[in-house]
């Protein structure tokens, strides 16, 4: 038994709760159970009950045994002084406020029906399985699951704002540093994206605003800054961009001892940090105001558009600069797009849309539902025991549930979880 079912069966009424008595004999009309609290201190605040006839409105503390009101020294506690009723699966002593007076005990264990108490047990007791639910998953109705996934969309997104935030806060409020910042880190992928981070963050915007108006200027910066023009090369482009960093170098004194390495091991050459740092200049210098078009563009075509840019002419040639290689010209791919929006797009036009007081969530939704489904082994798992994800919308939520919900072993919390207790599949 674990004391977040009771607080679950409490929260939900999922118990018989006519003709209730606490262990003193008293009858317990719920008028109310509460607001769950989820913070420290009792279980639920402002609960309103009838015991013994007296009307009653405080808090209510919820435990497998009553003697875990000691163990948890809730004795000793103010808080817990405004405790009206004691709800546990086993009594086993009173307990006693700080007066000494007797806490009302409510035993839960003979008020619950036997089949919600045997769907707790079977769901828990899965071992050796991937997630709890894993042979009932298939089974759970269309409109649940769709309903849960969006949910968590959503959760998800709001994680994702946390960081944006943090970050805003940072820059003082400016989104297109922001933006610069989100769109670094998610250029460099998982290999790079904490380097390209700390190079995007080792740069003052107002420097990149006043660079990307020439190109190979803003590539001098970034290549620069990332510590890429530190080697002898002998080609007329390399030469170029350390002339120009050194100027940039001087003219603003920039530092990039701060800049973690980049790594080129084990990356496809589409994926070097050279091939995406020159696109992401490109981008830069195409697009001087970004993310003021970002926020204006509503259409998944459109965004696609716009992220359509290639490398600057020497890396059509290139993966590295020591190297000729055979002509190719490197464009974003619509793929790599996807993530941006997934990543980076989508969570900065939600973050933007709740500083001002605005809900764009239709918006979010229409995209997020066009953008193809991630593949990664999570998502294969789910597929495999249902074919549920159709889009980024489904993938992204899924990662949600596997991570925050089913690892934890948060099934009282999921939608899921309590479709199988409630036997409502």
């Amino acid at each position: 038994m674990q004391e977040d079912f009771l607080h679950y069966i409490w929260k939900h009424k999922k118990f018989d709760f006519k003709k209730l008595k606490s262990e003193a004999g008293e009858a317990i009309e719920i008028l109310s159970v509460g607001g769950h609290n989820l913070n420290s201190g009792p279980d639920f605040f402002n609960a309103k009950l009838k015991i013994g006839g007296q009307l009653w409105a405080g808090n209510v503390e919820i435990h497998v045994k009553s003697s875990d009101w000691f163990l948890h020294n809730h004795e000793q506690d103010k808080a817990y002084d405004n405790v009206i009723l004691h709800v546990v699966w086993e009594h086993d002593t009173d307990v006693f406020r700080k007066n000494s007076s007797v806490v009302p005990t409510l035993e839960l264990k003979a008020h619950l029906p036997t089949e919600l108490l045997n769907n707790y047990q079977k769901l828990f007791s899965k071992q050796n399985t991937w997630i709890n639910c894993e042979n009932d998953f298939a089974g759970i109705n269309d409109f649940t699951l769709n309903n849960w996934l969006e949910r968590l969309y959503f959760e998800r997104l709001e994680r994702k704002a946390t960081t944006i935030e943090t970050l805003l806060q940072e820059s003082k409020n400016d989104w297109e540093a922001v933006l610069f910042k989100m769109l670094a880190k998610n250029f460099g992928l998982k290999v790079n994206g904490d380097a390209f981070l700390s190079l995007a963050s080792s740069v003052d915007f107002s420097i990149i605003r006043k660079a990307q108006s020439n190109q190979q200027t803003l590539e001098a910066l970034l290549f620069g800054q990332a510590g890429l023009l530190d080697a002898d090369i002998q080609n007329a482009y390399h030469q170029g961009l350390v002339k120009d960093y050194r100027f940039l170098k001087q003219k603003f004194q920039l530092e990039n001892n701060q800049v973690l390495p980049l790594r080129f091991f084990r990356l496809r050459p589409p994926n070097f940090p050279t091939i995406r740092l020159s696109q992401l200049a490109s981008l830069y210098h195409e697009h001087q105001n970004l993310f003021s078009k970002i926020i204006e563009t509503k259409i998944l075509d459109d965004f696609y558009n716009l992220f359509k840019v290639n490398t600057s002419t020497f890396w059509e040639t290139h993966y590295t600069f020591q190297k000729e290689s055979k002509l190719s010209v490197k464009t974003i791919s619509r793929p790599f797009i996807d993530l941006l929006l997934i990543n980076t797009i989508l969570p900065i036009k939600f973050c933007y849309a709740k500083q001002k007081g605005e809900t764009i969530d239709e918006v979010i939704l229409e995209l997020i539902s066009k953008i193809k489904s991630e593949k990664n082994s999570i998502i294969d798992a789910f597929n495999t025991l249902k074919p549920v994800s159709k889009s980024a919308l489904q993938s992204q939520s899924l990662i949600q549930l596997k991570t925050e919900y089913c690892d934890k072993n948060k099934c009282l919390q999921c939608a899921i979880g309590n479709t199988l207790i409630s036997g409502t599949i």
